[in-house]
Order: C-alpha cells, then sequence, then structure tokens
C-alpha cells in the first residue's frame, strides 16, 4: 500500500520508527516531513499527507503530533478526507470498519511506539464495512458539499 507519513516536531522520533516500521511490512512510504525534530507548524504538515491521499497519490496517510488532535482537525479541512485521532488498535479498525477514514493521526507523547504500531496495523488492515455505514459516509461527503 502506498502512504504518506508526516509529522511536526513532538511527533519526529516516532514518525521516523514508525515509517521504517511500514516500510518492513512491504508498504511504499512517502515521507513528507519534516527532515528533523526542528520545531515547525502542524497544520503545513497535515495538508500535505491530506493533500496527498486526496490526490490519490497514497492510499493511507499517517500524522504523527503530540497528541494527534491537532493533525486530525487540519487534515479533516482538506475535502475527501476522513481523519480520526487514534488511541487504541479497537479504534483504528472501527475508524477504517465504520468511517472509511483514510488518514490515522497518532500521539507520539502519549502513545508508545508499539502501540501505535498495533494501531496502524489495525487501520491499514481493516476494510471499510460499507453497507449501512456507506450511507452515512455518504452523508460526510455531502456535508462537504454544503460547505463550499
Amino acid at each position: 500500500m502506498r502512504i504518506s507519513i508526516a509529522s511536526d516536531h513532538a511527533g519526529f522520533e516516532q514518525k521516523e520508527a514508525l515509517k521504517a516500521y511500514l516500510a518492513s511490512q512491504g508498504h511504499e512510504v512517502e515521507d513528507l516531513g519534516p527532515a528533523s525534530d526542528g520545531r515547525v507548524d502542524y497544520p503545513d504538515y497535515a495538508a500535505s499527507v491530506a493533500r496527498s491521499v486526496a490526490a490519490g497519490d497514497a492510499e493511507r496517510g499517517v500524522l504523527v503530533c503530540g497528541t494527534g488532535i491537532g493533525m486530525a482537525i487540519a487534515a479533516n479541512k482538506v475535502r475527501g478526507i476522513r481523519a480520526a485521532n487514534v488511541v487504541s488498535p479497537e479504534f483504528a479498525a472501527l475508524c477504517r470498519e465504520h468511517n472509511d477514514c483514510n488518514v490515522v493521526t497518532v500521539s507520539g507523547r502519549f502513545v508508545s511506539l508499539k502501540d501505535n504500531q498495533r494501531i496502524l496495523d489495525a487501520f491499514l488492515g481493516t476494510d471499510f464495512g460499507g453497507g449501512r455505514h456507506g450511507g452515512r459516509v455518504d452523508k460526510i461527503v455531502a456535508l462537504e458539499q454544503d460547505a463550499s
């Protein structure tokens, strides 16, 4: 799977480790920055990953910041993105199965690397359930149209 990944300074260390983990699992990973742990503004990197996924350059996106919260808020401003801030593998599976999320945001400060690896496994390994969930996702997409 093609995956875009980025972080801010607070998530840089885990981004680097998660990037290597994803590559070891056979994924094609594009690192959209930053290149160091120097201070940066997370909305810039959230936008890069979100735009990559929305354009079809990546199938899924992964964002890492201190909490994951700001990244999710910023990524969700890009049309076509359904980003969820996830702190457990169960939530990762549900955001895919029920909401067809295409971007996951994780905490580099409050969630361990091992747990974030499990979150990514669940996020990338769970398919969208469709069915009754499809109509609900259609309503979310319609909200984007109303916001224009």
